[in-house]
């Protein structure tokens, strides 16, 4: 007998048995329906459709759909694009670190700048 091992999620619509490769979530407030790459992980309220099923989607009169493409290529974030995050997290880290830091003597090193809230830490540079 010859078993099929199958691999990643299958399609939510009934009956179908194709695996899934878009995730479509609903965004009730906008009147929005968003179809984009799969899920990392299942969503209980997302459904995950195959391509079939993904290209014959339709909505509710007066909804929009968004759909954003597979990029099969995609590079990932660019240098750029990562040190803008590095220095929105240190512009954060230093607005908030005099506000989270305990009452500090004098006779302390320069290591008092240091900011904790909850499990995050603001080190100095």
């Amino acid at each position: 007998m010859n078993q099929q091992v199958r691999t990643g999620r299958a399609c939510s619509r009934v009956s179908c048995r194709a695996i899934a490769s878009m995730t479509l979530t609903y965004i009730y407030a906008d009147s929005t329906a968003v179809l984009g790459p799969l899920a990392t992980f299942s969503e209980p309220h997302a459904y995950d459709l195959c391509d079939k099923h993904s290209a014959r989607l339709t909505v509710p009169n007066g909804w929009n759909v968004i759909r954003q493409s597979q990029e099969v290529d995609a590079p990932g974030p660019s240098h750029d694009d990562l040190m803008a995050i590095a220095d929105a997290v240190r512009e954060a880290a230093h607005a908030v670190a005099p506000t989270m830091e305990s009452p500090v003597t004098s006779t302390t090193t320069s290591h008092s700048s240091v900011g904790r809230r909850g499990h995050l830490r603001a080190v100095p540079s």
